[in-house]
């Protein structure tokens, strides 16, 4: 853990921690900001803001070989409703949702997944169509059911296409509606149903990219006003949210952002009641990230620069909503005061500066609560690791339950007295070889839980499956879902799989061999 300089408490940001103001949950949120195109991507020869609208633009003397689109940057969508303001002249277009792409396979700005159709014809608004994939899947009218054979079925209607089609202004503005709960989709223009459809076949998309088209053929025009979002909570699942942190201390430690990936892709192939969705680099740009969550995890610095200071009032509010709230390695230290209050009040404890300390360990003696559904299945394990300990609890640890606790021996005590290194009470402590907590869970007066686990430091250690397995095991706990008797079985995870995604490349300290070793021996 890099080792921050002090500030005084008084010039903590107050404003960020003020819950005057704070948003709603769950309503609809601007995702376009009506004069650029901050949060999205795209050809810029194709697409530009005119008069408070995203227009999207072909022509004639320079036309496009394949369909086009401007991506949505700031997050995925999962269950969700998704309003705009359209108007086409020439061509075809539309939106994509829970969309994927394949840059190397079909280039830049691509997509393939679920569309909401519309054009400047009578024959495709307001349709669902599969994009690079299934095809035609609704026309407008019919309520549809796709099976497992990819193909949809036709079980009832919601009017007449020409009826449903005299409702769309041809030459002007009309609002399109998108509902995509679980498996079901719902198309509404103008207020009137256009599709209704049940999506049964196991392929399809649960979560995924938003992207507008521009259609390839012909010269066209396309313009998007409006653009709203909303969060839904998920059908069947429970959501769990991973913000990983800025670039940090180098290779292999503190690699937030390769971390968070990593466990959000064992939750989501190994618990079927469980959506995990990750973040990079700080709070997410995406104004809705927190607003269908069920738990939330920080793995990120801490200290003066957590990036929960600037969030505060967004985590509060989420967890005044019953979310479960965790924190991972060093985002387990905020400063004393108002933050440390938050924090007790959150997850029942937290990192304090010259109280806590930080040195870098193999467990001894190592324990598990053999009751809490965090360590089901966990075996006690010896990972070399920064383990924090003497953490600052709630008084008389109220709704604190110990989870991971070791006895630190004297040579964590090797260096001199500092602000996270030593102090004469936890010398003392140490000396007496007392029992440290360094994971923990709480149960919140406000019913919501929370969750501390002060490892993380050694990125190869989330290849440890006792060391991972007590960690996705309490973001199932967070989030209210199942945690198997036998706990979430995941991995095992090779030396490439844990290399993906890190911050920076191999460096100088970088030990192959013994990493694969331990790797090796942890299986």
């Amino acid at each position: 853990m890099q080792i921050s300089c002090l500030r005084p408490l008084a010039l903590f940001c107050l404003a960020a921690t003020c819950l005057l103001g704070a948003p709603a949950a769950k309503q609809f949120r601007a995702i376009f900001d009506g004069a650029s195109l901050k949060g999205w991507e795209g050809d810029p020869r194709l697409w530009s803001v005119r008069n408070g609208a995203i227009v999207g633009q072909t022509s004639d003397a320079d036309p496009i070989d394949k369909n086009s689109f401007l991506i949505w940057r700031q997050g995925v969508v999962d269950d969700f409703e998704l309003k705009f303001d359209y108007r086409i002249t020439g061509g075809n277009s539309g939106v994509q949702y829970r969309a994927f792409e394949k840059p190397q396979e079909w280039g830049a700005f691509v997509m393939g997944g679920l569309q909401a159709d519309f054009e400047a014809g009578e024959r495709h608004t307001g349709g669902l169509y599969g994009e690079r994939s299934r095809k035609i899947l609704a026309r407008r009218g019919q309520k549809t059911e796709i099976g497992a054979d990819h193909k949809p079925t036709v079980t009832g209607k919601l009017g007449d296409p020409a009826t449903l089609q005299a409702h769309i202004d041809m030459e002007g503005w009309n609002s399109f509606h998108i509902i995509a709960r679980g498996n079901r989709y719902i198309h509404k223009i103008n207020g009137q149903a256009m599709v209704d459809v049940t999506d049964n076949d196991p392929t399809a998309p649960r979560s995924g990219l938003i992207g507008l088209q521009v259609h390839r053929g012909p010269a066209m025009k396309v313009e998007f006003r409006n653009v709203m979002l909303k969060r839904l909570s998920m059908a069947g699942k429970k959501k769990v949210v991973l913000i990983g942190g800025r670039k940090s201390h180098g290779y292999g430690a503190h690699e937030h952002n390769a971390g968070v990936d990593l466990l959000a892709g064992a939750l989501n192939e190994n618990h079927p009641g469980i959506h995990a969705a990750a973040y990079h680099d700080g709070n997410p740009a995406d104004p809705t990230a927190l607003d269908n969550a069920d738990a939330v995890i920080v793995y990120a610095d801490g200290g003066s620069r957590h990036p929960w200071l600037s969030y505060m009032r967004n985590i509060d509010q989420a967890a005044r909503r019953g979310v479960g709230i965790g924190a991972l390695h060093f985002g387990v230290e905020v400063p004393a005061g108002e933050p440390g209050q938050k924090f007790l009040e959150w997850i029942g404890g937290y990192y304090e500066r010259w109280w806590s300390v930080n040195p870098h360990w193999s467990l001894e003696q190592t324990e598990l609560a053999a009751e809490h559904p965090i360590a089901n299945g966990v075996k006690p394990f010896a990972v070399n690791d920064e383990w924090y300990f003497n953490m600052r609890f709630r008084p008389n640890m109220r709704g604190v339950s110990p989870i991971l606790t070791a006895v630190p021996p004297m040579s964590t005590m090797s260096r001199p007295d500092g602000p996270h290194s030593g102090n004469p009470y936890v010398r003392a402590m140490t000396k007496r070889g007392e029992r440290q907590t360094l994971a923990w869970a709480s149960e919140n007066p406000g019913g919501n839980r929370g969750f501390g686990f002060t490892g993380g430091h050694n990125h190869w250690n989330w290849g440890h499956p006792d060391f991972r397995k007590l960690v996705l095991n309490a973001a199932a706990w967070l989030a209210g879902a199942e945690v198997p008797d036998t706990g979430i079985e995941s991995g095992p995870y090779s030396l490439e799989e844990l290399q993906a995604g890190q911050d920076y490349p191999p460096w100088g300290k970088y030990k192959k061999a013994e990493i694969e070793e331990n790797l090796r021996s942890w299986q």
